[in-house]
This record gives structure tokens, C-alpha cells and sequence, in this order.
């Protein structure tokens, strides 16, 4: 088994012979997903791809969590620092205002990473364990396969702040449209045993057992033609766009930024005044 891993925060890069293991490593605070951790997955998907070794990769989180999503209030928000734009054209927020800043922010980190993700020439396997919440389903649904812990939960607790779901809004294509509908209107945590049922995961393991049977499943899939696997996701990835996921979620990223400006103007702030504590309150 080869080994190649960085040492740098907040995440990790290890090779196991022909899978790539990425994972999220903020584990004090869920995982949550600060602007360092975004760019820094972005350049170890960037890396799996292009290493010809790599034919599969797996997205994990350390700790006790998968992640709890965007980050909205640890002492590492970094969200009005610049980084370099590679997912969409759109200007540097770091020096704009309002609105402005707002949108050209998402769509880099948010909705344009993830589609860039999704679209990675190879499998990816998400290895989910305690929460999944907001911006950590974004990270999950990008994947090809989730194989989840008894002990995941997953959930989409933003219409709280007055937002018709995250920023990757794959609601109706993951689960069925009236399953994402409650799923959104009560903000209440899924199984992972619902979620299976629905169809949004494709095992559920015990927590012991979540890195082997996610590996041995990557490993699984390792043995298939480099080209066939590629070939394949593309076509699958292709069909859900022709049942409107792309345009889909251009609309809602649309009505997303509607509900933030209308927040501005009305609340404390772009999130309706629910913060971390809050947010934690209601129970997301």
C-alpha cells in the first residue's frame, strides 16, 4: 500500500494504492467548511485528478463529524479574505459590498465549486458520520456514492433563515420531491436509514466499520477501466442535467440571493440574524 499524504491544514491528502483519501480535518469544529478549507479541497480534487494513479477518490471528515457545513461564526471565518478564483469568472469579493460581494462569493466557493467537483473525471465515495448539514451536503451530493455511519444524519436547516435551501440546491434530484419538500419546510434531521430509503445513500455501515467498507468499496470500483468509469459518470452526470439539475439550480441560486438581499434589508443581517448560536438552538 503507498502512502503519500501533505501535512497542511485543514485537510489531508493520503494515497492507499489507487484511491485518494481527502479529509476534512477542522474536527473541533465539525468540519465546518471556512473559505482555507474550501480552496484547500479544491487543490486536492485539482491533485486526484491529475495523478494517473488515482482512480478513485474518497471525501471523508475527521472527527466525530462529517461537517456541519458553511463555516458562520468560528474564530477561523475567513469569508471577507481574497483567494485566488478558479471556479467561475466572476471578480474578487474581498474589496465589494452588499450584494455584490455576496454573489460573486457564492458563485465561486459555493454553487461553482461543487459543480466543478461533480464533474471530477473519476469516482468519488463521500464517508459520512455524524452531521451532514447545509454546505455538508453540498460536499456529499457532489459524490457519486455516500456510503453513510448508523450514526449520520443529514439535514437543510437555512429556510430557518428565510433561504429556500443551499447554494448546490440538489434537493429534487437526490430524493424524491416531496421527501426534499418536508425535508426543507420542518429543517428536521434524516437517518441515515431514511436516507437510505429515499435513495440518497447507497449503504449504511456501522460507525466501526464506516473507513473499511468506504474503502473496500473504493477499491472495489479501482478495478473497473480508468476511461470506462469516466465515461460512465459523465453519462449519468449528463442525464440528470437533462432533467433540469443544471438549469434548476441556476434558478434557485437566483431565489437563494433574493432571500439574503431581503434579509439585508429587514434582519440584522444577509442570514436573518440567525447565527451559530441560534442556528444551534432550533437544533440544526
Amino acid at each position: 500500500m503507498s502512502a503519500a499524504r501533505t501535512t497542511s491544514e485543514p485537510v489531508r491528502y493520503e494515497r492507499r494504492g489507487p484511491v485518494a483519501v481527502v479529509t476534512m480535518d477542522r474536527p473541533e469544529y465539525r468540519n465546518a467548511q471556512n473559505s482555507a478549507m474550501t480552496y484547500a479541497l479544491d487543490r486536492a480534487f485539482y491533485r486526484a485528478a491529475g495523478d494517473d494513479e488515482v482512480k478513485v477518490v474518497v471525501l471523508a471528515g475527521a472527527g466525530e463529524h462529517f461537517s456541519a457545513g458553511h463555516d458562520i461564526g468560528t474564530p477561523e471565518r475567513d469569508a471577507h479574505l481574497p483567494f485566488e478564483r478558479r471556479a467561475g469568472l466572476w471578480w474578487d469579493h474581498s474589496d465589494k459590498e452588499g450584494a455584490e460581494s455576496r454573489f460573486a462569493r457564492e458563485s465561486e466557493v459555493y454553487l461553482g465549486m461543487c459543480r466543478r467537483w461533480r464533474e471530477l473525471p473519476k469516482p468519488v465515495v463521500a464517508s459520512v458520520q455524524g452531521a451532514c448539514v447545509a454546505g455538508g451536503l453540498m460536499l456529499a451530493w457532489i459524490c457519486d456514492l455516500i456510503v453513510a455511519s448508523e450514526d449520520a444524519f443529514f439535514a437543510d436547516p437555512v429556510v430557518r433563515m428565510g433561504i429556500p435551501g443551499v447554494e448546490y440546491f440538489a434537493h429534487p434530484w437526490v430524493m424524491p420531491p416531496r421527501i426534499a419538500k418536508e425535508f426543507l419546510y420542518t429543517g428536521n434531521r434524516m437517518s441515515a436509514r431514511r436516507a437510505h430509503e429515499v435513495g440518497m445513500v447507497n449503504r449504511v455501515v456501522p460507525r466501526a466499520e464506516l473507513e473499511a467498507r468506504t474503502l473496500e468499496l473504493a477499491h472495489r470500483i479501482a478495478e473497473m477501466p480508468r476511461l470506462g468509469l469516466a465515461l460512465t459518470k459523465r453519462a449519468v452526470n449528463q442525464a440528470e442535467d437533462l432533467q433540469g439539475l443544471h438549469t434548476g439550480m441556476d434558478a434557485v441560486f437566483g431565489l437563494h440571493h433574493l432571500a439574503h438581499a431581503h434579509n439585508a434589508e429587514t434582519a440584522r443581517d444577509a442570514l436573518g440574524g440567525m447565527d451559530i448560536h441560534a442556528m444551534k438552538a432550533a437544533g440544526a
